[in-house]
């Protein structure tokens, strides 16, 4: 059952010439765009949801009054302690905002490539690296949050796992499709087992959260 999950998901189509010269150029499967519309949508509701709830503490704070997110359940969980950090607006505006615009752009290419749409190698690297650079600063959210601001939001999860699915299938995409180097035994492995590596990276931080806060979990 989960041999055949994957290659619906994996199983692209090899990228063709569209003539002498012309780029080489690929389209996704459907399930590749589904995945791209579902976590792009995910990634886009948390990024909203945060983004609301940041301009409802400021606009408490400018009244005097206090406002505790929706999200803000206990001591570890708390949406409000991760929001007014520094980190959440590590570049001079709120990270969600970013996140608007960037989940936005993957629903809209999941949306595309479900419509037919086939792109060129530059696009399909260009987008393999814009979703390197959210894995990447997702990881070090990840790190600020659980060992520098010692608390947890899990909205700002739901968009961890979010990127880090997205990364990880259309690295396996380029891969695959030739757009990456990489030797026969890598691309036979992603063909097959694309989704033993984002389940690994999403273990691996379920097991830091898990003990980061093992007393308060197990108390």
């Amino acid at each position: 059952m989960s041999k055949t999950t994957v290659k619906d998901v994996s199983a692209e189509p090899e990228p063709q010439r569209a003539g002498s010269g012309a780029p080489r150029t690929a389209g996704g499967s459907r399930a590749l765009a589904l995945l791209l519309m579902i976590t792009g949508a995910a990634g886009l509701l948390a990024a909203w949801v945060i983004t609301i709830d940041k301009f409802k503490l400021l606009e408490a704070k400018v009244e005097g009054k206090t406002f505790t997110p929706g999200c803000s359940l206990n001591p570890v969980v708390s949406c409000g302690s991760v929001m007014e950090s520094d980190q959440a607006s590590v570049f001079g505006f709120p990270n969600p905002m970013l996140g608007l615009v960037t989940y936005g752009i993957v629903v809209g290419v999941g949306v595309s490539l479900l419509a037919g749409a086939r792109f060129p190698r530059w696009y399909w690297l260009t987008f393999n690296a814009g979703t390197l650079f959210g894995v990447v600063f997702c990881a070090w959210l990840m790190f600020q949050s659980l060992y520098r601001i010692n608390a947890l939001c899990l909205w700002c999860s739901l968009a961890w796992v979010a990127t880090i699915l997205m990364f990880w299938y259309v690295t396996s995409f380029n891969i695959r499709n030739g757009f990456l180097p990489a030797p026969r035994w890598l691309k036979s492995f992603f063909g097959e087992f694309t989704w033993v590596l984002p389940v690994l990276h999403v273990g691996i931080i379920g097991m830091l959260v898990l003990t980061r806060w093992w007393d308060f979990w197990t108390s």
